[in-house]
């Protein structure tokens, strides 16, 4: 068995709880997921199996879509509606659709985040979850994210109340924090902000339509009807260049050498190599030789 499944995942799972459940419903060990989600956060999330795995960075790396919902007026500890408040406006606010689509604009692009304390970052060896149930905190890293875009979903001109919700949708790169999103739009406001609700609608080619819930995945293998939720390895490899394996580069392409950098690597950062439309290898330009380029990832017997 080997290929990805789109699970979409429901709230109160973690997404290791998802690959555990995997493993005994396919009765299969080699699952892995491809990028966690919050147990408050339901939503396409990509598992892989089997030889599959071994791509599980490709759609970690993949760009991510998300639906949410801002609160305006107060900010807690995990900068979502989980934890505890930290600080709460309780004046009446007022600022109008013209003024939110200004401040959605300046956070669009690439901008800067620091991790929340409750995040799975890791920091001297430890998470920072670890540090934050300890009570304790440590000086977290700034990183920089691409918002592609940030839309707002609602139609209201005026905005008015203690709080002040409204729905946005959000393109982005991978290690974005939406939590964070949501208080980087209170600070430009001028108010405390947190993430009330948060749904992943797509994540990389994978989207809420082509998913599968657990329940759904165990029914169909117990109608021994599981490869039609499996989709098969190529389907994540869609983004990359495909080249037919030929008499003349066979031998060496699967023995994984060093070869003569393809012209497409110029405009792409990896092309595959298969047979029959069957993925045989991911290559890469060599990162330290010039003109030539090398394999990134073999999997030559998936079937």
């Amino acid at each position: 068995m080997n290929g990805i499944l789109p699970l979409w995942k429901e709230r109160g799972m973690t997404s290791h709880d998802c690959v555990f459940k995997l493993r005994k419903i396919l009765r299969t060990k080699k699952v892995g997921h491809t990028g966690t989600l919050d147990p408050g956060v339901e939503g396409v999330l990509p598992i892989c199996i089997g030889q599959a795995t071994r791509i599980a960075e490709y759609l970690t790396d993949a760009g991510k879509v998300y639906e949410a919902i801002i609160s305006i007026g107060r900010t807690t500890t995990t900068e979502d509606a989980e934890g505890e408040t930290v600080a709460q406006d309780q004046t009446t606010k007022s600022f109008s659709r013209e003024q939110l689509l200004e401040v959605l604009a300046t956070l669009t692009g690439v901008i800067e985040q620091t991790p929340p304390m409750f995040s799975a970052v890791k920091v001297n060896g430890k998470r920072l979850y670890e540090y934050a149930r300890k009570g304790e905190t440590v000086e977290r890293p700034t990183r920089q994210v691409t918002i592609y875009a940030l839309e707002l979903l609602d139609e209201i001109e005026q905005y008015e109340g203690q709080e002040i919700t409204f729905p946005v949708r959000i393109a982005c790169s991978k290690g974005t924090y939406i939590r964070t999103l949501a208080v980087q739009i209170g600070e430009a406001l001028g108010y405390p902000a947190h993430m009330k609700e948060l749904v992943r609608t797509a994540s990389g080619t994978f989207t809420r339509d082509n998913c599968f819930t657990l329940a759904q995945v165990a029914e169909l293998m117990d109608a021994e009807q599981a490869a039609t939720c499996i989709l098969p390895v190529e389907y994540a490899l869609a983004d990359y260049p495909y080249i037919e394996i030929t008499a003349a580069n066979e031998k060496e392409i699967f023995n994984g050498q060093v070869l003569p950098a393809d012209a497409l690597l110029k405009s792409h950062d990896k092309i595959v190599f298969g047979i029959n439309g069957k993925a045989v290898a991911v290559y890469q330009a060599h990162p330290t030789k010039d003109g030539l380029m090398k394999p990134h990832k073999m999997f030559p017997t998936i079937e």
